[in-house]
């Protein structure tokens, strides 16, 4: 499956195809499964995953069974499907390849195809009572757009995937938007000046009622909910996940009782098994993954070293190919600064094919007047930084999902 099919998340653009109609069309040779299971549909550019496993968790701490697509994984592919949290059996994913290769074929699927229609169809085989389904880019055009949900959601709207989706924040929420159905709800986790006008306008056109969670809940609001995530800018997505809640409570039948709500929050790591955010993978010095890769979710990450104490600050940096690397680079520098902090940088690089050279890397980061050791893996990196680093120092490892994948392999 691995070598035939191209990933996005591998080797980027080539494997992109700005087309539903090959889903449409394996939903139909599978017999429709997506029209079997209600479901939630997650977009957004920042949040979207984080937001995903918090309503993943309150629906099984309610008492459902409940479906949970998310991409990219991070160690093995079958993160991206689970029940209850547990991954998809490796014998399904094998039998749902045996059995469909000749379709696949057929109708020239790429990867994320496949992996939709092998979602869908597992959550039909296993009728589950829900489905939380994350946009895999944009919306409008995404596979997962073959869903009609219960509810809508969009976190928020930032400069990403701009050759794919747009070079302007209206544009993306254009895209995004695109998971908007005639009369289903949808809720916009952030207001911004730029994307409310177009999520208002398509909203009215399609009948859908519209919430925005920001303005409906402040920080105040959601001081007393716990949560095994750490990261500061999580309260942001618990805002849009009560407002979600409330939304489900007044348009379903789903009985969602404030004690599975508080929960479902606190034990989101232990019923979903997310990877990543803000995680903790080492101790004196506190060594901490985050996969921000982008200026929104560097902007939130920020708050997160703000809010741990520490001396200085080691940061290990590895991107892919086909993002800004520069621009990015050089805000993510800009935003450590004013931590305060003494930094030190130590350069790598993902290992995936997407996975911008070290070297490279290093000789951007020269120009903006940052050096520090090149390492051609994470382990490497992680380990220089730790043996470096005083016990009071903070380690972050940071620039790439694929980079935080190398982190928790080793």
């Amino acid at each position: 499956m691995f070598a035939q099919l191209p990933m996005y998340h591998r080797i980027g653009a080539a494997a992109y195809k700005a087309d539903i109609q090959p889903t449409i069309d394996m939903m139909v040779a599978l017999g429709n499964p997506e029209r079997r299971f209600r479901s939630i549909h997650v977009a957004g550019t920042n949040g979207k995953g984080s937001v995903s496993h918090f309503l993943a968790s309150i629906l099984q701490e309610a008492g459902y069974k409940v479906g949970l697509y998310t991409s990219p994984h991070l160690v093995d592919f079958r993160e991206r499907i689970r029940v209850d949290g547990e991954m998809i059996p490796q014998s399904a994913v094998v039998d749902f390849v045996a059995n469909n290769h000749q379709m696949f074929a057929d109708l020239h699927l790429s990867f994320f195809e496949m992996t939709v229609g092998m979602a869908f169809d597992y959550f039909a085989k296993e009728k589950v009572d829900i489905a939380v389904v994350e946009v895999g880019m944009g919306g409008r055009l995404d596979s997962t757009n073959v869903i009609n949900p219960l509810l809508s959601i969009i976190t928020n709207i930032g400069l990403d995937h701009t050759q794919f989706l747009g070079d302007t924040l209206e544009k993306i929420a254009f895209e995004k938007a695109g998971i908007i159905k005639e009369g289903v709800p949808v809720v916009i986790g952030e207001t911004q000046a730029e994307t409310s006008p177009v999520f208002q306008a398509i909203a009215a056109e399609r009948h859908a009622p519209i919430t925005f969670a920001d303005s409906h809940y402040i920080i105040d609001d959601i001081s007393h909910y716990t949560t095994e995530l750490t990261g500061e800018y999580q309260k942001k997505n618990i805002a849009t996940v009560l407002e979600s809640v409330e939304v489900l409570r007044r348009t379903t039948d789903l009985d969602i009782t404030p004690t599975a709500l508080k929960q479902g929050l606190s034990r989101v790591v232990t019923n979903t098994h997310l990877h990543g955010r803000w995680q903790t993978i080492g101790e004196q010095p506190l060594t901490i993954c985050e996969t921000a890769h982008n200026e929104p979710g560097i902007r939130a990450m920020l708050q997160g070293v703000i809010n741990t104490p520490h001396r200085d600050l080691h940061v290990i940096y590895g991107c892919v190919n086909d993002k800004d690397f520069k621009s990015i680079l050089a805000f993510l520098n800009a935003q450590l600064t004013i931590t305060g902090s003494k930094l030190h940088w130590y350069f790598s690089q993902p290992s995936v094919p997407r996975g911008l050279p070290v070297g490279e890397l290093a000789a951007a980061a020269r120009e903006m007047g940052l050096t520090g050791p090149c390492y051609s893996n994470v382990k490497d990196a992680i380990d220089a930084a730790r043996s470096t680093a005083a016990a009071d120092d903070l380690v972050l490892v940071t620039g790439s999902i694929f980079l935080i994948a190398d982190a928790l392999r080793q």
